[in-house]
């Protein structure tokens, strides 16, 4: 069935990004069946938004024209692609894979070699614009693959996006996400520092940062994060051990293309200092808090 009949799709991963993204899809009116590790989770969705679920992700992935995924790392799309159990045993000569996991470039080439055995299209779509972002359906997303699994794919991947661009051929979609990890690590850490400053300053920093992000310093990190960072409020979005995480995949894939990222590995040693002082689950925004020990 066509993307344009808006038939069977499959979404795998229910956190805190899939669970609303796979709704949105279901209310666009997608045939949505999901799965989740943690059955009531997927019991839970049904009962939201409709739909069904597959007690494995093969059982969700059956008839389905798109199937994406949304887990945690590279171990963890792995053990939902392959085996007996995994979405390839399932999906048919044509399908798409989508994969909005944030994971390294070399498992998008993998993921993409063994999808064109199978004649599937794959597409790497890592996404960004944190919880807020896939609850209001205005999530960026960035895309690996060849323009044919893209066309299939896009008018459902629009369904909870505002902005969906493909970047080059597979593991494009992870590298550009690595870039914008880069530049949010420097951002907040320059938003950590002015704050400090600004209260050891003796200014209120509320009115400060009221004036300068009318300027050129202005930044989406300032615009949303300064109020709960003054306040010492640290559980407003993207969890310190997710950025960790991505950092690392970020660092590592310079190491192999020679990039020098001194910024970005002094930032990932900030929030190791973050998660040594228990905030392994607050928000990136937290990096604040090492500053006031």
């Amino acid at each position: 069935m066509s993307i344009e009949s808006k038939g069977k799709v499959a979404f795998i991963g229910l956190g805190v990004m899939g669970y609303p993204m796979a709704g949105f899809l279901q209310q666009k009116g997608y045939q949505v069946c999901v799965y989740n590790r943690t059955v009531s989770k997927a019991e839970a969705w049904v009962k939201q938004y409709g739909g069904s679920y597959g007690a494995t992700p093969a059982q969700a992935a059956v008839d389905a024209s798109l199937v994406f995924l949304c887990v945690g790392n590279d171990d963890d799309v792995r053990s939902v692609t392959y085996g007996e159990e995994g979405v390839l045993a399932t999906m048919q000569p044509g399908a798409v894979l989508i994969d909005h996991t944030t994971a390294s470039a070399e498992l998008a080439r993998e993921l993409s070699e063994a999808c064109a055995a199978k004649q599937i299209g794959f597409l790497d779509a890592p996404v960004s614009g944190g919880q807020a972002g896939a609850e209001n359906g205005v999530l960026t997303v960035m895309l690996g693959g060849e323009p044919a699994a893209f066309d299939k794919s896009e008018a459902a991947i629009m369904s909870y996006s505002r902005c969906a661009k493909l970047l080059g051929p597979a593991g494009s979609g992870q590298l550009a996400k690595m870039v914008n990890q880069i530049c949010i690590a420097g951002v907040v850490q320059g938003l950590a520092e002015a704050l400090n400053f600004a209260q050891n300053a003796g200014l209120d920093g509320a009115a400060v940062v009221e004036v300068i992000s009318q300027g050129a310093a202005s930044s989406w990190q300032m615009q949303n994060r300064y109020k709960t960072m003054l306040d010492g409020k640290y559980d407003f979005g993207f969890a310190v051990d997710w950025m960790r995480k991505d950092l690392g995949i970020a660092l590592n894939e310079a190491r192999k293309n020679g990039s020098h990222l001194p910024l970005t590995a002094l930032v990932d040693q900030f929030y190791s200092e973050v998660q040594q002082m228990g905030g392994s689950r607050w928000d990136t925004s937290s990096l604040l808090a090492r500053l006031k020990r």
